[in-house]
């Protein structure tokens, strides 16, 4: 039985974090957005969407249009998170790291951080099986994206996540421990041990989408099974900050780093002096290049992967090239001293600039094989169905080839695949997705990650979709709640990105990391008649928490006292957390955005998905799926304001509850959309325009407290010709005008991205602005400041950043007693009553933190981290 609207996991990677360093792909790198409207929907109709979205878009014609070249909502999201941070101009690199050393010198605030969100979350929990819910897919156990994973033949396995750290198990899997604390950034791009069982850790994930960010840099831990990572277990000196490292190879006595800044080298012996800069194709477009500046510099010199010859380590293959396409996309070896492109001599691996994009090597352990992966960029452009050129393997055991595919998407397709639809098939996320890694017992046993995980155990003639994208499509599937998914066995999360193959307790495992997490099966296990693996053990067993939170919602539990927490998340819908859970459920799928939860009534929630599109539901979504013949008997109902279905909308947009009466809810899109029917809101048709920001602007945050709104709002919003404002009116749609706020005022002409207002004066409100100050940020109007106050109605305003650290500030939160906390990118500061200096509150890791909410009593301060999980701190506790 197909489930009718069934939806909601779709083709982009969207989500906004934070590192310890400048985002790493800036808004002319994506794409405009389509005119289709995003909502509610299945795969099938957001595939359908896809056929119609696909277009060429150079970097440099890239913009806030329409004409789109990617998925809209990669291109969206990627611009949503580099706007808010480099708009209106262009950042230094280092402004994190100084942000961090900043804020570690503040005084503290007392208090400590409690994390809530430390248990299993289970994406399959029965108890929520409503219209929107993804529970039944088959993934089991989840957590946040994982970049990367290493693991020994004495069961130390190590996990690097994308935005909350390394993690270090001692079993096989499992009973994790966090090892990276202590560094600048907890951003992965590469994890990998030598010979010498060292693990290299290359810091900044390089999958150049939405939450890609720079690191610090490349550490290494010489005992890898006891100690943690420090700021002094970094190799070389600072020629790799501000980076992306997509991977760490070793040959010669040197370990190599394929980096957003071209492909650097150092001795693995001697970790001390500089790294060398073997080879970057634009040396122009480098931090010290006369064209630094340029706005096309962070795509110029992008490398993805370095083969090494096992029988010649003097023989270096590199695949340098932009994923969208450029001029210098290729393959390069050393000829006569020199790095030259490949241009003949490679077989069925292309040579060709237009179609050399993001591509992953592996080599087998006895050197006779190489396998490699290419993303198109022309297929990109072009394909509506998948950006996947092949699978090649060189049996030659060269680098150099000659290579020979082995697979294509309409191959792996036909494998059982859970991706068949027209618009969406595997590889149409090979930007994005991919890994390679090959048995060491054999090397012609080789698995494959995209979306899916694919396995082959001849060298390529057949394959197997040992973990399908989810469980859905076959006709083992059942959506009855006394099974976790009906006959069909566990699968993993989708979108893989890390794998490596270690042993414990004699038994040799294969490890992925995927957006869910970590999962590990035997890794000669079994498979069922459908070639669909029936061993795969989600490792996610609370221990480990990198959840990407976008929100936090608190609410009464009425039927077990205490508190029930939700919250949104990148990839993996919506959490909800009850009173008396051990296990956290989830009761929507997706990518979860914001929130809002009757504080009276934890059961009342309302979830955001992507560019508007709300669900609404009062009972939890408690549902037992029998929605799925009886439509009915659905308690989630899908309440998008019109913005939605115009795609004028930010990606994850403004959602926010009156704080006089929580019965009246602003959106923000192009528009201001108020309704007031509350949680008993059935349809989008009960929103109300109260006003128009204008053509091209689209709301950044708003806020509502005795029928007065503020709209903050950008447009354009990259920082080509970056524009800013202030809306204010009423609910009731009198009154609307905007601010007075010119580009050389106390406000900077930066991103402004959350408000405060006092619940005893609607005139009185408090503005948060992300990004850099003109110290960092080259741009007209930067500015100074992250936290402004106007006691007006925000007629005028005044700088109250004082001893804040230059840290872009996400959203801030008044207490009941007069303090202000506010959210930042690296933490959260607050500023006790009465006084006017900031101090740190608790100690949490180098981590985003992107919203702040207060529990119904007003005494419990809950942080929405993106990478480490929802957090607590007692009000009481801050002085």
């Amino acid at each position: 039985m197909s489930v009718p609207t069934r939806r909601r996991r779709w083709f982009t990677v969207c989500a906004l974090t934070a590192s310890a360093a400048l985002v790493a792909i800036p808004p002319s790198a994506a794409s405009g957005r389509s005119p289709s409207p995003f909502g509610a929907r299945v795969l099938g109709q957001l595939a359908k969407e896809r056929v119609h979205s696909v277009g060429a878009v150079s970097p440099n014609e890239a913009g806030d249009g329409d004409g789109g070249n990617e998925a809209d909502g990669i291109a969206e999201g990627a611009d949503q998170y580099a706007e808010a941070r480099t708009a209106p101009g262009v950042v230094a690199p280092g402004a994190y790291g100084a942000a961090w050393n900043s804020l570690a010198h503040l005084r503290s605030a007392g208090g400590r951080w409690h994390n809530i969100t430390d248990l299993p979350y289970n994406s399959d929990d029965p108890r929520y099986r409503d219209v929107d819910s993804n529970s039944s897919g088959g993934s089991g156990n989840v957590t946040g994206r994982m970049a990367a994973v290493a693991a020994d033949d004495d069961g130390y396995v190590y996990a690097g996540s994308a935005g909350g750290g390394v993690w270090r198990s001692r079993s096989g899997g499992g009973r994790w421990q966090p090892i990276s604390d202590r560094l600048p950034a907890q951003s992965t791009g590469a994890l990998a041990l030598d010979g010498a069982d060292r693990l290299w850790l290359g810091t900044g994930e390089a999958t150049t989408n939405s939450d890609a960010h720079l690191g610090s840099g490349v550490y290494v831990l010489t005992h890898p099974h006891h100690d943690a990572f420090s700021v002094r277990s970094r190799v070389g000196g600072s020629e790799l900050e501000s980076t992306t490292i997509h991977e760490l190879r070793f040959g010669g006595g040197r370990v190599w780093a394929a980096t957003s800044e071209g492909v650097w080298s150092h001795s693995t012996s001697d970790l001390r002096g500089p790294w060398k800069l073997e080879f970057a194709p634009n040396p122009d477009y480098l931090p010290k290049g006369s064209r630094a500046q340029d706005q096309q510099a962070p795509y110029k010199n992008i490398a993805n992967d370095i083969a090494i010859d096992p029988k010649d380590p003097s023989r270096v293959v590199l695949a340098v090239g932009w994923r969208s396409g450029d001029d210098y996309n290729g393959f390069y070896t050393r000829v006569n001293g020199a790095w030259t492109r490949i241009t003949s001599g490679l077989g069925d691996l292309p040579a060709d600039a237009a179609n050399v994009g993001n591509v992953t090597f592996a080599r087998s352990a006895d050197g006779s094989r190489y396998y490699a992966i290419d993303q198109s960029p022309h297929q990109l452009s072009t394909n509506p169905d998948s950006g996947l050129e092949g699978i090649y393997v060189s049996t030659s055991g060269s680098p150099t080839g000659p290579w020979t595919k082995i697979a294509d998407y309409k191959g792996l397709a036909a494998d059982n695949s859970a991706l068949t639809t027209a618009g969406y098939m595997p590889g149409v996320q090979a930007w994005y997705n991919q890994f390679l890694a090959v048995d060491p017992a054999d090397p012609q046993h080789l698995y494959a990650g995209l979306e899916e995980v694919y396995e082959t155990k001849d060298g390529g003639t057949t394959w197997s979709t040992v973990g399908p994208y989810w469980n859905f499509p076959f006709s083992c599937w059942s959506i009855d709640p006394s099974r976790q998914t009906g006959a069909c066995h566990q699968t993993t999360h989708s979108d893989q990105h890390g794998v490596a193959i270690g042993s414990y307790h004699g038994t040799s495992f294969v490890y992925v990391g995927n957006d869910g997490g970590v999962y590990k099966r035997p890794v000669d296990g079994a498979q069922d008649a459908s070639g669909h693996a029936t061993d795969w053990t989600s490792l996610n067993d609370g221990t480990i928490d990198t959840l990407q939170y976008y929100s936090v919602g608190i609410g009464k539990d009425l039927d077990h006292g205490g508190v029930s927490v939700t919250g949104g998340l990148q990839d993996n819908g919506q959490s909800i957390l009850r009173s008396n859970d051990t296990v956290m459920g989830s009761d929507f799928g997706g990518d979860g955005g914001d929130t809002l939860t009757d504080p009276a009534n934890g059961c009342d929630i309302a979830q955001e998905y992507v560019y508007l599109a709300v669900q609404v539901t009062q009972n939890c979504a408690v549902n037992d799926g029998s929605w799925s013949t009886d439509p009915t008997k659905a308690t989630s109902y899908s309440v998008a304001p019109p913005d939605n279905a115009t795609s004028e909308a930010r990606f994850i947009a403004p959602l926010t509850s009156d704080l006089k009466n929580g019965d009246t809810w602003v959106a923000g899109g192009r528009h201001v959309w108020v309704q007031t029917h509350g949680y008993a809101i059935r349809s989008g048709s009960e929103w109300t325009s109260v006003h128009d920001l204008g053509q091209g602007r689209t709301a950044t945050a708003v806020a509502a407290s005795g029928g007065k709104i503020y709209a903050a709002w950008c447009g354009p919003c990259n920082n080509q010709g970056f524009a800013r404002g202030i809306a204010v009116g009423n609910a009731d749609g009198t009154g609307w005008h905007d601010i007075n706020l010119p580009v050389d005022g106390t406000v900077p002409n930066r991103y402004l991205s959350g408000f405060a207002v006092d619940p005893t004066d609607a005139d009185h409100v408090f503005l948060t602005v992300s990004g850099f100050s003109r110290a960092w940020t080259e741009g007209p109007g930067a500015g100074v400041g992250h936290v402004f106050e106007s006691t007006d109605g925000g007629t005028t305003w005044k700088d109250i950043s004082a001893n804040l650290p230059d840290v872009p500030g996400d959203s801030a939160l008044l207490t009941a007693d007069g303090g202000l906390a506010v959210a930042t990118d690296l933490g959260v500061v607050y500023r006790a009553p009465g006084r006017t200096t900031w101090q740190r509150v608790g100690s949490l890791p180098a981590v985003a933190v992107l919203q702040l909410k207060a529990s119904p009593d007003g005494g419990t301060l809950y942080a929405a981290t993106h990478g480490r999980g929802i957090y607590t701190v007692k009000l009481r506790d801050l002085r």
